[in-house]
């Protein structure tokens, strides 16, 4: 994927958070690995391995989000994006 291409999925994603940050049965909290990272798909200097990163830690938290439980499909993708998020923080 080039890096204009996970700058486009990094910010369709970050619409589907904001809209998960206004349904009240959604734990805000989830979020926080992801804001704590401080990359913003605006942050176009940033390089791509960071914004790789950055959109496996939102995955996991959008995943959770639409989970019913660990064994659910949402549930399983949490797990998986929580794996490529630790893989991908490695390569940092």
């Amino acid at each position: 994927m080039h890096k204009d291409e996970l700058l486009e999925l990094h910010e369709q994603m970050v619409a589907i958070m904001n809209y998960f940050r206004d349904v009240e049965t959604v734990d805000e909290s989830l979020f926080d690995p992801y804001d704590g990272l401080d990359v913003t798909p605006d942050d176009v200097h940033k390089s791509k391995s960071e914004h790789k990163h950055a959109v496996f830690v939102l995955g996991n938290a959008l995943a959770t989000a639409m989970s019913e439980d660990e064994f659910s499909d949402a549930g399983r993708i949490s797990k998986r994006m929580q794996e490529l998020a630790d893989d991908a923080e490695q390569r940092l």
